[in-house]
């Protein structure tokens, strides 16, 4: 028997295909959505893992450094050094902000994560692509390559210029932000210290208080204005374990005798994905239903339409005696055609347009395979209305016109 939904369809081609491609890129749209939580799942346990530690210690009661705020003091890690199982420790510090660069004759401004990190310690660029580690204790900087940097060039960052000496990839926040590294005491300066002003006002307001301007007590004054020019605090103290070492009793003992928070690569994991951005994956989730409601809905129409038009061509199909099964298999093909041509033109589509996203768009085989079934159901339940619509055509509408 011929293929009566291929006669079809050739039959009227133009608009059945004009009709698939836009389907596709509804299907490329959803696809797209699905890599940019995808992609933010992989930033979050990049970050995780490019820190090189096996522990996270912040401060007490809180869920930093990446989800809330957190101070320790720098000194943190120095004693932690002496802890059974513990074979580094390195002071980390990270600020989201913005940075500006001068080039042909403007400012131009970038959103980067600043993290302040120790060399040889946990919480340095896990790798470089081009260029060279830091080598002066200020005003050098390591640069993601999404921040757009080039080796040489300079970075503003508040009052000082620094000179980007090396480029590293994928170091990028759970936001997508990319990370700029520069020396620890340059970052703690940046994150902790007020400007030049704020400290002459405070250094005012300081020496005309009493209890700390004594005569009777020479050099309190300059102690205290001496603390307030210098910053001991960072924001989580990343350790290195002995191999072998329980990192749960580690932790435990941290939380125990240090009075800081500790936590597990596993469970900053889980602060970072469920947490951080469950509520970007919840915003997600519900654009691919209302996309994939409005691809049924497209498909459903574009059926039922087709079908409405040739209700003689289907009384005569039942007049010469063709059975429901046949006619319903020819609409079942139709639909099935077009969410095939969809998928194609979407999954094309996906892979065209993710690397010209800002943030990480990551498009998984899996998802793909996912999708292309849960596209073909998707047809098959929309050309259910067309269907039933066929099946109560009466033959006697092919000679009573």
């Amino acid at each position: 028997m011929i293929n009566l939904a291929g006669r079809d369809i050739l039959h009227g081609w133009g608009k059945y295909l004009f009709t698939g491609i836009g389907l596709g890129l509804l299907i490329g749209v959803t696809l797209t959505m699905a890599g940019v939580y995808r992609g933010m799942v992989d930033d979050a346990r990049a970050m995780i893992d490019n820190a090189g530690a096996d522990l996270w210690v912040v401060q007490q009661d809180t869920l930093g450094p990446y989800a809330e705020p957190s101070s320790v003091h720098d000194d943190v890690a120095r004693d932690l050094l002496g802890r059974r199982g513990v074979m580094a420790a390195g002071n980390v510090t990270y600020l989201t902000m913005q940075a500006t660069t001068q080039g042909n004759g403007s400012n131009n401004e970038v959103r980067i994560m600043l993290v302040g990190y120790e060399p040889g310690k946990p919480g340095e660029p896990a790798y470089l692509v081009a260029g060279r580690p830091l080598a002066r204790a200020h005003y050098e900087a390591v640069a993601d390559v999404k921040t757009g940097f080039a080796v040489g060039e300079k970075v503003r960052i508040r009052r000082h210029d620094y000179t980007v000496v090396g480029l590293t990839q994928r170091m990028v926040s759970s936001s997508g932000d990319p990370m700029l590294f520069i020396p620890l005491k340059d970052a703690q300066e940046v994150q902790f210290l007020k400007d030049n002003d704020a400290l002459l006002n405070e250094r005012a307001r300081t020496a005309s208080n009493p209890a700390f301007n004594r005569p009777g007590v020479p050099g309190l004054l300059e102690a205290v204005q001496a603390s307030q020019s210098s910053s001991r605090f960072v924001n989580a103290v990343l350790l290195r374990l002995t191999p072998g070492a329980d990192e749960q009793q580690v932790a435990g003992e941290i939380r125990r005798w240090k009075h800081l928070q500790a936590y597990t690569k596993a469970q900053m994991e889980e602060i970072l994905v469920s947490r951080l951005i469950a509520t970007s994956a919840k915003q997600i989730f519900m654009f691919l239903v209302i996309l994939a409601i409005v691809s049924a809905a497209i498909v459903a129409f574009i059926i039922y339409t087709m079908t409405l038009n040739k209700i003689r061509e289907i009384a005569v199909l039942k007049l010469i005696g063709a059975t429901n099964r046949t006619i319903g298999g020819m609409i079942l093909q139709q639909a099935l055609g077009l969410g095939l041509i969809g998928f194609v033109v979407g999954k094309l589509a996906a892979t065209l347009w993710a690397p010209l996203f800002p943030k990480y768009v990551l498009l998984l085989p899996g998802d793909a395979i996912t999708g292309f079934f849960l596209v073909m159901l998707m047809c098959a339940l929309a050309s259910t209305f067309a269907i039933r619509a066929a099946l109560r055509v009466d033959p006697a509408n092919a000679i009573g016109g």
